[in-house]
């Protein structure tokens, strides 16, 4: 896949977490994980699944021949199967029948994009947490500092600027913890059979998904979720809740940086943000990162939602969409906290040009508005909201 046009929208390490050969590793991990559960509760013999552990191994398969097969077949578990099955025969015959017993297409692929999910979510994480930390720090910093509120894009009155990291800082911290609780209940192992019932197992069938979740790290599900999108379906609700609050941040971060405001400039260090026409020009490719992704995410997740609508125990396109949205959405997603952690962490702020213009609006207005919406102590007023809201956060240090 050719990452040209929409590359510096996200990060290498969400590409990479993605990949055509990261899926494919993460499907071969499911098989292997369930050779072994089914090898201890005596479903195959123990010999046929060292075969298929053994065989496991993404090096071993041709990944581009798969992906070019996944089309006619309907998807990439089809061609990896029967590759997995060749591949296993050919150094244990006997075992080519005891591979991929008892589940289906949509148990390996589902299970896979929540391994891969995994390891994205925790570059989420880490770079949100870098955020936070860093609006906390500005908050305290210029929780006094005067400057001009705007609504409807227009001077206000006197708030600070610390007032204003709180306003960005707030959602961000909700949305870090909705995602560590959403996330928790996601990943999920997927393990249902043909309809769900895990019927092919027999009474085996809990044992080995128990045996499997273990093995992999992931939950064990009540049930199967083949046709239960909720719970994933509202990690990547709370993926685009994000990507929004990313988005006003950027939003702000941006308008502040025009060099008529010049209140607050992302860093400028080496070529980050130089125009190759006017090199005058630092542009704020952090927020245009951040901004790019708060347009893209909802039409991702619009497409989840609708995906849940499927027919029955399995549904015909529904999940095939989903499974074509998710890794652009989350990816998109780590673009946007990536690019917002860079920004945030090298914020150049400048107290006196917040105070000029501040002042510059209060010269053309009447005395008596100067007095009620341009009093100093407006700007106190704001840095004790400051202190009692980031108390309320309660944000760990």
């Amino acid at each position: 896949m050719s990452f040209i046009f929409d590359g510096f929208l996200t990060t290498p390490e969400a590409q990479d977490a993605f990949a055509d050969r990261q899926f494919v590793g993460a499907m071969l991990r499911f098989e292997a994980a369930l050779a072994s559960a089914q090898a201890a509760q005596g479903l195959i013999p123990q010999s046929s699944a060292d075969s298929i552990i053994r065989t496991c191994k993404v090096e071993l398969f041709d990944v581009p021949k798969l992906v070019r097969e996944s089309g006619p077949a309907g998807s990439i578990a089809v061609p990896l199967v029967k590759s997995l099955k060749d591949a296993v025969g050919l150094f244990n015959p006997a075992a080519r029948e005891h591979t991929h017993v008892g589940c289906i297409a949509q148990d390996v692929v589902d299970t896979a994009m929540v391994l891969v999910t995994r390891q994205a979510l925790m570059l989420i994480e880490t770079d949100l947490a870098r955020v936070v930390q860093v609006l906390l720090v500005l908050a305290r910093r210029y929780a006094s500092t005067p400057m001009l509120a705007r609504t409807l894009m227009q001077p206000a009155s006197v708030m600070s600027f610390g007032l204003k990291c709180v306003g960005w800082l707030a959602p961000l911290v909700r949305s870090q913890r909705r995602l560590l609780t959403l996330s928790q209940q996601a990943m999920k192992l997927q393990l249902g059979g043909a309809v769900g019932t895990l019927a092919e197992m027999g009474v085996h069938g809990r044992a080995v998904a128990q045996h499997m979740a273990q093995d992999l790290g992931l939950l064990t599900p009540e049930s199967s979720w083949q046709s239960q999108r909720d719970e994933w379906v509202a990690l990547g609700c709370e993926l685009g809740l994000l990507t929004g609050s990313l988005g006003k941040l950027a939003r702000d971060i941006a308008l502040m940086s025009q060099f008529e405001v010049a209140e607050v400039a992302e860093p400028d260090h080496l070529e980050r943000g130089r125009s190759s026409t006017l090199l005058h020009k630092r542009n704020p490719v952090g927020s245009m990162v951040a901004l790019a992704a708060a347009q893209r995410v909802p039409q991702r997740v619009a497409a989840l939602l609708q995906s849940m609508a499927g027919e029955h125990e399995r549904s015909l396109g529904h999940w095939q969409v989903e499974l074509a949205e998710w890794p652009q959405l989350v990816m998109a997603t780590h673009g946007s906290v990536h690019a917002m952690a860079q920004a945030c962490e090298g914020l150049r702020v400048d107290p006196d040009r917040m105070y000029a213009n501040l002042a510059a609006v209060q010269k053309t207005m009447p005395s008596d508005i100067q007095t009620a919406w341009f009093s100093a102590h407006l700007a106190q007023h704001a840095a004790d909201q400051v202190e009692r809201q980031i108390s309320a956060l309660d944000i760990p240090l």
